[in-house]
C-alpha cells in the first residue's frame, strides 16, 4: 500500500528484456534507506519487489502482466521516474490509498498554464472514466493528484510548482503515456452497485443484478 506522495526521483540504470519478463535497474537514494530485499517499491505508481541492492540502486523483475498493462517496459536508461517506498502501519496518508496495480494507461493530450498552476489533460479507457468523479483521487504515475473536472474519455488535473518540481510531472509533454490507477474506494463502490440490487418481494434481501439505466427506470429513478 501507498499514498501517492512521491519520495524520490530516481533514474533507470537499465532495462534488460528477457523473454516475456524484464529486469530493471533503478538508481536511487532516500528511498533505499533501511530497505531491504523482498519489500516494495512503487516506480511510476507500479509497486515492485526489490530483488537485489547495490549501493545507489536496486533491481527489480517486470513480469508479462506488468510490461503489458503499464508503461514500464518503455523505460529507457537515464529516464526519471517516481519512487515511494510502502507505507508504514505508523506512516502518514498525505494523498489517498494507492495499491501500485495499475488499471490503464493515459496519454497526456493538452497541457495548459493558467499563472502558476499547469493543468494537464490526459486521455485514457472509458470503462476507467467509470471510476472517476470531480474532486476525487487518481494516481498518475505514482502521484496522488485530484480530478478536476472528467469526460468520458479524458479527466483534468490541475498541478501546482512543488508537485510538479518534487516529481516528473515536470517533464510531461503532449503524447507522453502514464500510468493510471483509480481511487480503489471509487471502484469497490461503483462495482458493489453495478452487481447488487434490493429485492422488495417476499423474500427481500440483496439481489444480483447490473445497474442499468433499465433498471434505474424501472426502480423510479
Amino acid at each position: 500500500m501507498f499514498t501517492g506522495i512521491v519520495e524520490e526521483v530516481g533514474r533507470v540504470r537499465s532495462l534488460t528484456h528477457q523473454g516475456e519478463s524484464a529486469k530493471l535497474w533503478i538508481e536511487a537514494r532516500r528511498v533505499l534507506e533501511g530497505i531491504q530485499v523482498g519489500e516494495s517499491i512503487a516506480v511510476n505508481g507500479v509497486c515492485l519487489t526489490v530483488e537485489a541492492l547495490e549501493p545507489g540502486a536496486f533491481g527489480a523483475t517486470l513480469m508479462a502482466e506488468t510490461l503489458q498493462r503499464t508503461t514500464l517496459g518503455d523505460l529507457s536508461p537515464g529516464e526519471r521516474v517516481n519512487l515511494e517506498r510502502a507505507l508504514r502501519a505508523d506512516g502518514r496518508l498525505g494523498g489517498h490509498f494507492v495499491n501500485g496495480h495499475v488499471d490503464g494507461i493515459g496519454r497526456v493530450v493538452r497541457r495548459v498554464e493558467r499563472g502558476e498552476t499547469v493543468e494537464f489533460e490526459i486521455e485514457t479507457d472509458p470503462e476507467l472514466m467509470e471510476y472517476m468523479v470531480p474532486k476525487g483521487s487518481v494516481a498518475v504515475d505514482g502521484v496522488s493528484l485530484t480530478v478536476v473536472e472528467c469526460g468520458s474519455r479524458s479527466f483534468l488535473i490541475a498541478t501546482i510548482p512543488h508537485t510538479r518540481e518534487a516529481t516528473t510531472i515536470g517533464e510531461w509533454h503532449i503524447g507522453r503515456t502514464v500510468n493510471i490507477e483509480v481511487d480503489i474506494l471509487g471502484k469497490y463502490v461503483v462495482e458493489t452497485l453495478r452487481r447488487w440490487r434490493w429485492d422488495q418481494g417476499p423474500w427481500g434481501g440483496w439481489q444480483r443484478e447490473p445497474l442499468t439505466y433499465e433498471m434505474l427506470e424501472r426502480e423510479g429513478f
